[in-house]
């Protein structure tokens, strides 16, 4: 029950950065909330077809549909009256990176696959509907920029699998690897984490 909670307030933060993120682009109703749609629904669409899983989870479960649906909707007229919307912008998307890439990791284990397939896939649907979004509304993804991004799904998904292979039992273990890779994400916002120059690749 836990997980597919977390799994639906993650489709609800993504669907809002999709709306936000769409704003200056003076797109129509349907665009905006279609694009906040696949935004929040991309990356565990992504997951299930590459792991061949008998359907697809939004399909087999209609309520991830009409969370997505209710919430681009909603976040479609709720933004009008933001006066920050950037700031909501990073905080849902960091919020929604870290409880997909958590219930993604999560998820993956559940089916029986290994540690490292469960820890890949969860980072892939942490960071993909993020990259869905970006190129859609024709922003830079965030995941190729130099702050962390990616880096702090993997040491979430990390701390997932590890607390699941040592304490099964614990009913916590998402709670504190999404609270892990949440609170990575904001110290790279504020505080702004780079990787150091020797381990960025530039051109000459």
């Amino acid at each position: 029950m836990l997980l597919y909670i977390l799994g639906m307030i993650g489709i609800a933060a993504f669907a809002i950065t999709g709306v936000i993120s769409s704003g200056k682009r003076d797109m129509d109703l349907f665009s905006i909330v279609l694009l906040g749609m696949v935004t929040s629904l991309g990356g565990g669409t992504i997951r299930d077809t590459i792991l061949g899983v008998e359907s697809v989870y939004w399909v087999k479960d209609t309520s991830y549909l009409w969370v997505a649906f209710l919430s681009s909707l909603f976040a479609f007229f709720a933004v009008r009256i933001i006066d920050d919307r950037q700031r909501v912008f990073h905080y849902a998307d960091a919020f929604g990176l870290a409880l997909f890439t958590v219930v993604a990791t999560e998820r993956v284990l559940t089916l029986g696959f290994s540690p490292t397939i469960a820890i890949t896939m969860g980072v892939t649907t942490g960071v993909a509907g993020g990259i869905i979004r970006d190129v859609l509304s024709n922003r830079p993804p965030m995941v190729l920029g130099r702050e962390f991004y990616a880096t702090p799904a993997f040491i979430g998904a990390v701390l997932l699998v590890l607390l699941q292979k040592n304490i099964p039992s614990h009913e916590y273990n998402s709670i504190y690897a999404v609270a892990l890779t949440f609170i990575l994400r904001l110290f790279a916002i504020h505080k702004g984490l780079y990787y150091p120059s020797w381990l960025l690749y530039k051109k000459r």
